[in-house]
């Protein structure tokens, strides 16, 4: 199977204006993100609404497309960057632009999933541990998920879920497997043009997670496991935590 990494790429955020742009220890955000995930997949391209980013990516010497400003999402954006590399792949692997650390475990863990023919989108999960502060657990902008015996996702929430009943909910944690969602997906190349077509679902409004759209619309989301952490980079006050786990790890990306 061959596969096409996109990294979609927005200059404006709210609440971090021109994020693909930030210094990281001498190297643009981008440049870091792209450098993970190089040679681990058969291409690799940014998808940008930008020109600066587009120029950016351009000079260290990566692969750069311009898209649509007026994508609602990663995923919309990936779809018009596939249609517009003129060359055909089997899966197309979305990588937040904003994930400096991903692995390359969990890249290949991704590609795996694809080795069920079932498999139509592939996303990743990861544990929570019996010791973590349960504030995390219940933190809504951190999704959970749950799967069933196949390790095929049945639903994904803000809130906690499953709620444990009889238990105080300090002690949930130590008594049930809880599984945060990481934002990695990856969809075979037909199925992405079909989602992209379908028009927001009452549960995806609610939750204000596309990936529910999928789910009621019948498509098969399979999940892998990592036990590697990400460190997304969603406000400057992120940032300066990931560079000082940059310096900490003295990691040369």
């Amino acid at each position: 199977m061959t596969f096409l990494g996109i990294i979609p790429a927005r200059y404006a955020s709210t609440r971090f204006p021109a994020k693909p742009l930030a210094d990281m220890l001498g190297k643009p955000m981008i440049q870091r993100v792209y450098e993970q995930v190089s040679g681990l997949l058969d291409d690799v391209l940014v998808a940008t609404d930008d020109e600066r980013i587009l120029n950016t990516v351009k000079a260290f010497g990566g692969k750069a497309l311009m898209t649509s400003p007026n994508h609602k999402s990663g995923t919309d954006r990936c779809y018009e960057a596939y249609t517009l590399c003129g060359k055909p792949f089997d899966v197309v692997v979305n990588i937040q632009g904003d994930e400096p650390f991903i692995q390359p475990s969990q890249i290949q863990l991704i590609k795996d999933c694809f080795r069920k023919k079932e498999t139509q989108i592939a996303t990743l999960i990861k544990p929570f541990s019996p010791d973590d502060d349960f504030e995390k657990l219940f933190n809504p902008n951190s999704p959970k998920v749950v799967i069933n015996k196949e390790l095929q996702a049945i639903y994904f929430s803000r809130s906690v879920i499953p709620y444990f009943r009889g238990l105080h909910s300090e002690k949930w944690l130590k008594n049930h497997t809880y599984y945060k969602h990481i934002g990695l997906y990856a969809y075979r190349s037909e199925v992405l043009k079909e989602i992209t077509a379908l028009p927001p679902s009452a549960l995806e409004k609610a939750e204000s997670l596309e990936q529910l759209r999928w789910i009621e619309n019948g498509y098969v989301i399979q999940t892998g496991i990592t036990e590697e952490e990400t460190i997304g980079i969603d406000t400057p006050e992120d940032l300066e935590k990931a560079l000082q786990y940059l310096l900490q790890a003295n990691i040369n990306l």
